[in-house]
């Protein structure tokens, strides 16, 4: 499974960058809102910089030509620029298109297995499927994952598989369970799947142990 993280805040993705563990970046105009960013397309730059792997950037578009030639203009931005296209039919329309002229698109805000294979046979490089949102509304965003997994399959589907919306560490575990390929989440999920009470506990016995050890050696 591949690592991607949700945020366009540069701190951030150099903090899992460091780590070891990243694979690639997802931003979205929220999450751009969030932090100011006033130069969108140079702000895509510096995240491409930063990381090999992909960076999905998202159209504001919502008609066919206006998300084709947004589309144009930020695969042109670095190579490793995947264009995040909305699941409308403006949007799978773009997608054909997109694929067509070779740019790797990741169709966005999916909510039901039948959308997911209208992405996949539009030709969708990555399909993301909203786990937490589902579960907001007592919906079930696992089962979307488990339905998606279980048609990409019968059929040899391209697309990879791309859990958004994660809000804890069980969407995780659980998404890498069905096959998921790729995961995106917030820096505090990532960091949350390092810490178990067990791992600080143990290490604080085996430090204090080898402490005292020490001490009685000094004392011989």
């Amino acid at each position: 499974m591949k690592f991607f993280i949700d945020t366009a805040d540069l701190d951030e993705i150099q903090e899992a960058h460091d780590l070891g563990v990243l694979d690639g970046v997802t931003t979205n105009p929220s999450l751009c809102a969030k932090i100011g960013v006033a130069d969108f397309e140079g702000h895509i730059a510096k995240i491409c910089n930063m990381v090999d792997g992909d960076v999905s950037a998202e159209v504001v578009s919502t008609e066919y030509d206006e998300i084709m030639a947004e589309a144009r203009g930020l695969a042109d931005i670095a190579d490793n620029v995947v264009v995040k296209v909305p699941l409308i039919k403006e949007g799978i329309k773009a997608i054909r298109s997109l694929s067509d002229e070779g740019i790797r698109t990741n169709c966005t805000l999916c909510f039901s297995a039948t959308q997911a294979l209208l992405a996949a046979k539009a030709g969708a490089t990555y399909i993301s499927p909203f786990i937490g949102r589902l579960d907001d509304i007592s919906d079930d965003g696992i089962q979307l994952i488990k339905d998606v997994v279980t048609i990409y399959d019968n059929y040899g589907f391209d697309t990879e598989i791309l859990a958004a919306s994660i809000r804890h560490p069980m969407h995780v575990l659980e998404s890498a369970r069905l096959g998921a390929d790729v995961a995106t989440m917030p820096l505090k999920v990532i960091d949350q799947l390092l810490h178990h009470p067990k791992t600080d506990s143990g290490l604080e016995r085996f430090l204090n142990d080898w402490e005292t050890l020490q001490g009685e050696l000094e004392n011989k």
